[in-house]
């Protein structure tokens, strides 16, 4: 599916999934930030696969400069999302590398099962609470790709930066098409009140 299909696609079925639910479950929700958070974690999870597609045909063995230079961008993108908007967005995974990504809520493990089971889900929206605050939060698979098993293939052929920076690393033995894992973003209800009261 071309880039720009996938990101109408999904902005689509979060428009339908809102307007699905009852109303009161969504009364302080606005609906533009919703497609908003759709379409920028779609624009990022193709900035992840642009990046990891440098790695096709290259024979020498990554290493920390290629993880900073194909995977760190993601992540200072997430950041950079979180920032802008008032949102939290993490990426997720039950087989992780960096600790921080591991679930970090009963929801977000019940999420990874639910994308475990139905291959064919791309995301979804529920009501969610982090640290006492009530919102809303949009889970969106991560799918593997070929270009990712040069780091997350087999166990004992992970690039030597990994063995050696990443004792506890679970993020290996996939194959393509697995799930890797999620892209998780909350919104506040907070931010969505505040940017209700700005528009005219």
């Amino acid at each position: 599916m071309r880039p720009i299909y996938r990101i109408a696609f999904c902005i689509g079925m979060a428009i339908i999934v809102m307007l699905l639910q009852p109303t009161a479950t969504w009364a302080a929700v606005n609906p533009a930030e919703l497609a908003k958070a759709v379409q920028e974690i779609e624009q990022l999870d193709m900035l992840r696969s642009g990046l990891a597609s440098t790695l096709e045909g290259q024979t020498a063995e990554p290493t920390m400069k290629t993880m900073k230079e194909v995977c760190r961008p993601v992540g200072m993108k997430a950041m950079e999302l979180s920032k802008e908007n008032g949102w939290q967005v993490k990426q997720i995974a039950t087989k992780y590398r960096n600790p921080a990504h591991a679930p970090d809520t009963l929801h977000s493990r019940i999420a990874l099962a639910q994308f475990e089971q139905k291959p064919e889900l791309m995301g979804f929206w529920e009501k969610a609470t982090i640290d006492g605050q009530a919102g809303d939060r949009y889970y969106r698979r991560i799918n593997v790709e070929a270009s990712c098993l040069a780091c997350h293939g087999q166990q004992n052929r992970r690039p030597q930066f990994v063995k050696e920076g990443y004792p506890q690393d679970l993020a290996y033995d996939f194959n393509v098409g697995d799930l890797r894992g999620m892209y998780a973003v909350f919104i506040p209800e907070v931010q969505q009140s505040i940017q209700a009261a700005l528009q005219p």
